[in-house]
This record gives structure tokens, C-alpha cells and sequence, in this order.
């Protein structure tokens, strides 16, 4: 049976429980990761047992470095507060960047703030991990990175249609394709009853290693204990304890079979020359695998609404819902669900989705939308999805901005007010627009940022950004920076020393909007002293 551990809450008849068994699961993987890392010498190893897991994420330290881990070099090293002891202003400014950068590689961060995590509030802090945990695990779990995957479609189902499902999903597929070619009528359907009993484990790790044997123990857990030592046989990195199998945890044991496939997918390479049929039709060029579409996609996760979550934005937005869901978040009402068909079963139904949210952007926001259709949707036309999707984020920062400054007398909310803002903040520099080439060294934006907050931004780590590779060191720095003062950024460096001034256009307007929001940044926290990034 699962463990929980029972918490008092604001009245005496509140109570909260977590789970005991992901506290030690998720204390033992974060001890076997990031053991090795000299900066964390102070707060590992983490005591499984006790709540030290809680106290020990309360200076943001162990979640920067375990985003990291989840998705290399979303945070920029220079830019965490280090100091053995830190006050609450550093601490914060750590834990505002974990936060903002969780968003940015896909985590749904509802109604925690970096306050939270000071206080140690534990149902907060595990289920942050847990989405920090399964990025990490989950993120080579696609067609992209094993295009061996193909033997899993099933009937006449296309790669397009695949590549809309999520890893969990793949993984149970996964797990069935090997019980039917070890002949086994057992078939697997969900993470928690379908697996106590440890035998769909014991088929699968046999099958793709016969070396691991059958367990065969009478005791449930014993039988569980069995195949996690099989799994190590497999090379993979175990954290999960047997009762976790027997007591059915879903989230565990989705952990621990990614570690297997991980592992040991067990299945066939695929040839060169069929690898690049599948590339190609999976849409995985220049045009198609943009960082565009991951910046979009993460900001249309990162608005927690309900029911969506994109894995791939062109596949996911063929039958209109995800467009749909947003426009209604950006102006609740403006879409008329009775009219929608979710799930459209048809390209016709698809259709009609389609040229609603086109119908939606033109009509109702605005839009430019010459030459596109809904059929343009449902066919994938990458460029002109991309332009829907930028339209929508686009209007989606103004709106907010509008709300928020409407104390300052500005009488339009556009590009060129936030370049004011810009310009007025940043002394010493100035810029004609978006598009001024000198953005490209990063100096612009890290002055910026020091406006709002000088204690974010130390200033010996600013390069004068006269080679590109330089510019890409004030690039990187800087979006951490951001982060760190409340912005929730989702460019890349690259977008900012190509000079992408859509991209620079959403970085100044969130640092206009964190500055706006009260609370929001890290200079906001009373009572901290100065401390520089990083050291």
C-alpha cells in the first residue's frame, strides 16, 4: 500500500498529505545524479528518510542544477547564487530562476512561488520535481531520438498521428511490444494495477535480456525486488524500492520504466537509408524543427490550461483544439464550443475546427491572416502556423501589459511603448527598435535588467559582446538574469545574437511585466543584502 504522510494544515480540521514513497524515491535520484557536483557538497546527500529533501531545494540550488540535468544549459551556471549561506533575497533570486526556466523546458508551474519552497511546503516541492524528474527521464522518448519506435504504430496509423502521443503512452506501447514477442497474452494499460504483481516487469526484462530471469517468488515483494535488480542488470539507474511496484505508484513506476527503455529499449536500429524516410516525413528539417516551434510550444504550456499540454506543435494543432483553447484564454468567450468537434474524427471535422480559429483570429483579434485557411492547419504548413501561433503570443503579452500599466498614462500598448520602456530604463542605451542590430551583443538587455534590479546582474561577467562568441556568453547570461528578477523568458541564445526581434520583442516585454507585477521579482524580497551572481 502507498505511504503518506500527513501534514497539519491552516485549521485544525486541514490536513495535506504527500507521498513518502516519492520523497525517498525522488531523494535517492537527486543523490545519484548530482552527488558528484561540488557546489551541492553542502547539501548532499540528502537523508532519504527524514525531510531533508524539503529544506535541502529551500536556496534553489539543487532545482537549478536538476534542470539542468533535465534539459542541458537552460540555466546559465554564472547566474546562480552560490554562497553557503544566503539570504532570503539570494535564495529567492535562485528560486525565481528555477521556477521561470521549469516553464521554459515544459513544466506547468501552478501556485507556487518561490516562497513556498523557502518554507518547505512538500506537496509543492514533489510535484515540482516530479515534472523536473520526468522531463529528464522522458525527453528521448520520441520518434526524433529513437526512430526505431515505427515498429510500435499500429494498424494503418501514420507517424504523424504517432508523434502526437506522449511518452507515457509510447512507453506502455513500448512495454506491450515486447510481451507480444515474448508470447505472452499479457498486455499492459496503466502504471499502477496492471503492474503489482511485478509480472509484466518480469516478462518484459526477460525478453530483452534473458540473462534476467523470470521471478518466480511467491511473495509480491519479492517478486518486485527481483526485477529491480534486473533492471540494474540492464544498465539502468534504479531509484524506485519494491513496495513502490507492489503499492502500485503510478509516477514511480512511469519513472521506472523509463529508466529501463532508457536503458535497454531493446529494438531493432534503423537502416540509414530508412532513417531518412522517417525524418522526412516526420517534418524534422530546418523549417520544421525550429526553435520557433519549441518557444511556442512551451509558452502555450506554460498557461496551464486545462486539458492541454502540446508535445509537438504542428501535430498537436492539426484539429484545431489547442489554437481554439488559447484563443479562449486570451479572450474567454470568443469561442463557441458547441460548434466544436473534440475530438474531430474526421479531416473534415478537422477542417471546420481550423477555419474557426482562423475565422477567431481575423475577425475577432485582428489578425493578419492572408493566404491561410484551416486547411493550412490540418495539413501542417509549418510557416503559417508559426505565424498564427506568434500572433496569438504577440496579442497574449500586450493584453498583459495593457492590464498592468494602465497606471502609467500610456494611452497604445504596442511594440514601440515597450521599446520606450526599454530605452527610458536602460541609460546609456538606446535603440530604434527590435531589429537594431546592437542587441545582438546582449549588453542592451543585461542593462536592463541591472535597471530593475542591480543586484541581479554582476557586471564583471558582462563581455563587451564584439564576437559572436562573446555576444552568446551575454546572451545565455542574460535570460538567466531575467529569470532570476521574475521574467519568465522563453528565447534562446541564439535567437538573441541572430537578432530575432520577435523573440527580443517577448524578452523585454516580460521583464516589463515582471517589474509591473508586484511580488514578481526578486527585488520585491526585503531585507536582503548584495551578493553577486555566482559567487
Amino acid at each position: 500500500m502507498a505511504e503518506f504522510t500527513k501534514l497539519g494544515g491552516a485549521t485544525l480540521t486541514s490536513q495535506h498529505t504527500f507521498s513518502e514513497e516519492e520523497k525517498v524515491a525522488f531523494s535517492t535520484h537527486i543523490n545519484q545524479c548530482l552527488g558528484a557536483d561540488p557546489v551541492l557538497a553542502r547539501h548532499l546527500p540528502i537523508d532519504a528518510s527524514s525531510m531533508e529533501l524539503f529544506s535541502k531545494c529551500g536556496d534553489g540550488l539543487i532545482l537549478c542544477k536538476l534542470i539542468n540535468l533535465a534539459v542541458n544549459d537552460t540555466i546559465d551556471d554564472r547566474a546562480i547564487n552560490k554562497k553557503d549561506s544566503m539570504n532570503v533575497y539570494q535564495k529567492t533570486e535562485n528560486l525565481n530562476l528555477a521556477l521561470n526556466a521549469a516553464k521554459s523546458v515544459g513544466c506547468q508551474i501552478v501556485n507556487i512561488g518561490a516562497g513556498d519552497i523557502i518554507e518547505g511546503r512538500p506537496i509543492l516541492i514533489l510535484g515540482l520535481l516530479w515534472q523536473i524528474i520526468k522531463i529528464q527521464l522522458m525527453s528521448t522518448i520520441s520518434l526524433k531520438s529513437h526512430p526505431e519506435l515505427v515498429v510500435l504504430l499500429e494498424g494503418d496509423e501514420t507517424i504523424a498521428s504517432f508523434m502526437k502521443l506522449n511518452p507515457e503512452v509510447i512507453l506502455l506501447r513500448w512495454i506491450n511490444y515486447h510481451l507480444a514477442k515474448a508470447g505472452s497474452t499479457r498486455r499492459c494499460g496503466n502504471f499502477t494495477s496492471d503492474i503489482q504483481d511485478s509480472q509484466v516487469y518480469s516478462i518484459l526484462t526477460h525478453q530483452l535480456k534473458p540473462e534476467c530471469t523470470l521471478a518466480t517468488e511467491t511473495a509480491p515483494v519479492e517478486r518486485a525486488a527481483h526485477v529491480i535488480r534486473n533492471a540494474a542488470q540492464l544498465g539502468a539507474d534504479i531509484f524506485i524500492q519494491p513496495q513502490d511496484i507492489v503499492g502500485g505508484n503510478k509516477n514511480l513506476n512511469i519513472a521506472f520504466v523509463a529508466c529501463i527503455f532508457n536503458a535497454f529499449p531493446g529494438l531493432a536500429v534503423v537502416e540509414p537509408s530508412q532513417l531518412a524516410d522517417y525524418m522526412s516525413e516526420m517534418g524534422l528539417d530546418d523549417a520544421g524543427d525550429t526553435r520557433e516551434e519549441r518557444v511556442f510550444r512551451m509558452w502555450m504550456n506554460s498557461l496551464n490550461i486545462e486539458g492541454l499540454y502540446v508535445n509537438n506543435l504542428f501535430a498537436d494543432c492539426e484539429d484545431g483544439i489547442p489554437i481554439l483553447k488559447v484563443e479562449d484564454c486570451i479572450q474567454p468567450g470568443v469561442v463557441n464550443w458547441k460548434k466544436v468537434s473534440n475530438p474531430a474524427v474526421s479531416k473534415f471535422k478537422k477542417v471546420e475546427n481550423c477555419n474557426m480559429c482562423v475565422d477567431i483570429g481575423k475577425n475577432a483579434f485582428k489578425f493578419s491572416m492572408v493566404n491561410i485557411g484551416g486547411l493550412d492547419i490540418v495539413d501542417r504548413k509549418k510557416k503559417l502556423i508559426l505565424a498564427i501561433v506568434w500572433q496569438l503570443l504577440y496579442k497574449y503579452t500586450l493584453d498583459l501589459l495593457s492590464g498592468l500599466a494602465t497606471s502609467q498614462g500610456i494611452a497604445k500598448m504596442d511594440e514601440n511603448a515597450v521599446v520606450a520602456w526599454a530605452n527610458g530604463k536602460a541609460k546609456g542605451f538606446g535603440v530604434k527598435s527590435f531589429r537594431d542590430s546592437s542587441l545582438k551583443t546582449g549588453q542592451f538587455l543585461l542593462a536592463l535588467i541591472a535597471a530593475i534590479e542591480p543586484r541581479a546582474v554582476n557586471p564583471e561577467l558582462v563581455t563587451a559582446g564584439e564576437t559572436a562568441e562573446d555576444g552568446l556568453s551575454n546572451a545565455r547570461y542574460a535570460i538567466s538574469c531575467a529569470r532570476k528578477v521574475g521574467a519568465c523568458v522563453f528565447l534562446t541564445p541564439e535567437d538573441i545574437v541572430e537578432g530575432k526581434a520577435k523573440m527580443i520583442f517577448t524578452f523585454c516585454a516580460s521583464l516589463w511585466q515582471a517589474e509591473l507585477v508586484p511580488g514578481a521579482g526578486a527585488k520585491a524580497i526585503e531585507g536582503g543584502g548584495g551578493g553577486g551572481a555566482g559567487k
